[in-house]
């Protein structure tokens, strides 16, 4: 797996074990039931997320995480960083395993990736906080993103230079990556 510094720390203070189908909420259970379907372009998208039209696409990459990206679940969620934080990254990555495996069984390879994006919802509920040092801003609510892409060698990566990335937690994941956490 391929992470940035941010995610790095995320992932070291979850408890990963024992992901299973009870951590993905049951829409994305819905869509990993759905399985996987390739475009008239070569695409291998889920076909429950798959557009009844599709638009004009740069490249395959553009079409793959765009049919296959969503912000997963999280109004269910607690507000509070220490309680939100691991169940939404369960989340997350039980739902991952769960659709690498089934592209897995699919295609017969294990060529598609998961990328999971972790950062604060730009919304109006931050507030502002005082400390010793001055004033802070609270973030927000962590919310997070998930798509899946084929990389592939004529095309630029979907996040170039990931390990760099300083304003969310990001990560890259194989379905051999899984293993860890089953």
């Amino acid at each position: 797996m391929r992470s940035n510094p941010l995610m790095r720390d995320i992932l070291r203070a979850t408890a990963l074990t024992d992901l299973s189908d009870r951590d993905v909420p049951p829409v994305f259970r819905e869509v990993v039931e759905g399985g996987w379907s390739v475009t008239a372009a070569g695409g291998r998208v889920l076909t429950a997320l798959r557009p009844e039209v599709s638009g004009p696409y740069l490249d395959r990459l553009a079409e793959e995480t765009t049919s296959n990206g969503r912000g997963m679940t999280d109004y269910d969620l607690p507000a509070a960083p220490h309680e939100r934080t691991p169940l939404l990254v369960r989340r997350c990555l039980a739902y991952v395993c769960a659709c690498l495996r089934t592209a897995q069984e699919e295609f017969g390879d294990a060529e598609v990736r998961a990328y999971v994006v972790l950062s604060f919802a730009d919304t109006d509920t931050g507030t502002r906080t005082r400390t010793d040092e001055g004033e802070d801003a609270d973030p927000g609510l962590l919310t997070s993103n998930v798509t899946f892409c084929t990389p592939l060698p004529d095309v630029r990566p979907f996040i170039p230079a990931l390990e760099d990335v300083r304003d969310a937690a990001v990560a890259e994941i194989s379905v051999a990556d899984c293993a860890a956490w089953s």
